[in-house]
């Protein structure tokens, strides 16, 4: 019968890394080491200095025992969501989009109107210099 396992994306990961709260993750799964910290053999540092990335190259370099691996599954949390990060849409009200977009867009009606006034004035004011007295 198939598990489920929570997903945890890197952001979320990243945001448990002290010795209060801490969470590796090794070959796409993630633990929360707290309760290990004091009791592991290498030290809190070595644990703490693993949190927020992909820590598997440095545990297999470590030469984990098959009983190290055994013992990992009590502090398994979840998995790495490896699907692609889609960006968040942001909802807007029909007032919040359209003051959005008049303030982005307002430079350029308004310039093409007050070139439009300036040739205008130009033009009445060569007309006027022309016309004979």
């Amino acid at each position: 019968m198939p598990v489920i396992t929570k997903l945890y994306s890197w952001k979320e990961v990243s945001k448990h890394k002290t010795s209060d709260d801490c969470w590796i993750v090794v070959d796409g799964k993630v633990y929360d080491v707290t309760k290990y910290l004091d009791d592991h053999p290498g030290g809190d540092d070595v644990l703490l200095s693993a949190t927020g990335k992909d820590s598997t190259e440095e545990f297999e370099d470590a030469g984990h025992s098959k009983s190290a691996r055994e013992l990992m599954q009590e502090y398994f949390i979840g998995e790495i969501d490896s699907s692609p990060i889609i960006p968040e849409l942001e909802i807007f009200t029909k007032e919040q989009a359209f003051t959005s977009n008049v303030s982005k867009y307002w430079a350029l009606p308004a310039a093409i109107i007050g070139v439009s006034i300036l040739a205008g004035i130009l033009y009445a004011r060569k007309k006027s210099c022309l016309m004979p007295a």
